[in-house]
This record gives C-alpha cells, sequence and structure tokens, in this order.
C-alpha cells in the first residue's frame, strides 16, 4: 500500500482547464447535435433558400424594379435576419437540455459556469456560417456581386458572428426561463418577427408611414443591416459599424451576467 501511495504521490495533478477549453468542448457537443438531430440541418438549409428565392422573385421586380436590381441589397439584409433567426436555436437546445437533466449534472462539474452557453454559442457559429454560405452561393448564382469583393464578404461575416453572438444570450435567458422548447421558439419569433420586419432588411424605409420610418431608423436591426451591407457593397463607414456592434454589445454586457444568475439559482 505505501509503495503505491508513493508511485500516486509522484504524479503531477493535471493542470486544470481554461474557460476557453471548456468552451470547445461544449462547442464541439454543440456541433456533434447536427449528426444526431438530422431536422436541425434540413431547417437550417430549407429555410434560407425559400427565404431568397421567395422574396427575389416575387417581391424583387416590385421592390427595385427587377429581381437582378433587388438582390444586391436584399442579400446583405437576409444574411442579417437568417443571423438572428439562427440564434433562437441556442435557446431552444437550451431548454431541451435543461428537461433532461443535463445542465445540473454540468453545473456540478468543475469548469468555468458560463463555459455550457459559451458552447452553444459556438454552435451558432457554425450554423451561421452554414446558412450565410448558402445565402451568398444562392445569391451568386442568381446574379449578386458584392462589390467589396472577397475582403468586404469575410468582413461582414466577422459582422454576422458578432450579432449572433449578441442576439443568441436573448433566446438564452428564455430557454432558462420557459420550460419547454416550442414556447421558446414562439416566444423567440415573436420577440424577433416586429424587429426583422420593421427594418430595412426587404424595402426601403422612405416609403413608410412617418411613424414607423421613425422606428425602423433607429432599430438595432436596421443598424446591423446597414453595416452589413455596407461591408459587402464597399459603403461602411466606421460610424456604421460601430452603430451595428452597440446592440450586441449591450446585450453581451447585460445578459450574460444575468444568464448566470439565473442559471446559478435554479
Amino acid at each position: 500500500m505505501n509503495q503505491y501511495n508513493s508511485v500516486l504521490l509522484g504524479i503531477t495533478r493535471p493542470r486544470k482547464p481554461s474557460g476557453l477549453s471548456n468552451a470547445l468542448v461544449f462547442g464541439w457537443r454543440a456541433i456533434l447535435k447536427f449528426r444526431y438531430v438530422p431536422e436541425q440541418m434540413f431547417d437550417l438549409v430549407m429555410t434560407p433558400i425559400m427565404f431568397t428565392l421567395l422574396f427575389t422573385f416575387v417581391f424583387g421586380g416590385a421592390l427595385a424594379g427587377s429581381p437582378a436590381e433587388y438582390l444586391q441589397v436584399f442579400v446583405p439584409g437576409i444574411l442579417v435576419q437568417t443571423v438572428c433567426f439562427n440564434a433562437v436555436y441556442s435557446g431552444m437546445g437550451l431548454s431541451t437540455d435543461l428537461s433532461k437533466g443535463l445542465f445540473d449534472r454540468f453545473r456540478s462539474l468543475p469548469i468555468w459556469s458560463l463555459s455550457p452557453f459559451a458552447g452553444l454559442m459556438v454552435g451558432d457559429v457554425l450554423r451561421h456560417l452554414i446558412a450565410g454560405a448558402i445565402i451568398l452561393s444562392i445569391g451568386l448564382m442568381l446574379g449578386y456581386r458584392p462589390e467589396a469583393g472577397f475582403v468586404g464578404v469575410v468582413s461582414a461575416f466577422l459582422m454576422l458572428f458578432a450579432i449572433g453572438f449578441g442576439m443568441g444570450w436573448i433566446f438564452i435567458v428564455l430557454g432558462l426561463l420557459i420550460r419547454t422548447p416550442m414556447t421558446v421558439m414562439t416566444a423567440g419569433f415573436t420577440f424577433l418577427f416586429p424587429l426583422v420586419f420593421a427594418s430595412n432588411i426587404m424595402v426601403d424605409p422612405a416609403t413608410m408611414p412617418g411613424w414607423l420610418r421613425a422606428f425602423v431608423e433607429v432599430n438595432p436591426v436596421t443598424l446591423m443591416t446597414t453595416a452589413v451591407r455596407g461591408l459587402m457593397n464597399g459603403g461602411a463607414g466606421a460610424t456604421e459599424v460601430l452603430m451595428a456592434l452597440i446592440a450586441p454589445a449591450v446585450l453581451t454586457a447585460v445578459m450574460a451576467p444575468l444568464t448566470l444568475w439565473l442559471y446559478l439559482r435554479r
């Protein structure tokens, strides 16, 4: 026994994993869900295809004169819309895990408290990347041409990731407060629809009534869309980019501590 104790005492304790390492492990777990829940991938692929084709060919001529002209303003906008809609899946996934008791197990582990939520965000990044790549590919095939080229597209996608990260906290909080995933989805889209459709994603605010235009101009989704559109088409300035990042930054600063508080008090 003494011999075994001396051997064990001579072993160096493994270094405690960092918060980043914890988050990446949970991020990999979120990515594996695509393999075991394939219907999520179907929804992720079909929804952006449907929206892009539907609005381009049904409304493009009426709103911009031709589908080709409409694509130049619509593709960046539909990217923002898709990222906002995809963020709802964070709350749904969290609600599902909570209902199965998985987060009770996570809370008992010696890990960074926010790592399970950060892992959900990593899964969101993959969702945003897949959906964004699909929309951009369809847009390019239909005739969309980003005037800022490759650099503009990469900059726009980085902006989209920041938008998705900030928006995701809203639905994580909903996932902690609401018991069922379907109710999280209903509440999430009820919150998103006025913001997304009362914005400049699909139409020029100049055609709206004055009272609605006043809301649209300060709508965070409008500011985000203007920045992404400018980055892809070469007309974004520092002011537009900073204005677009205000909402994601504020949401992260407010919702991340609230998420941890709600999680620890469960």
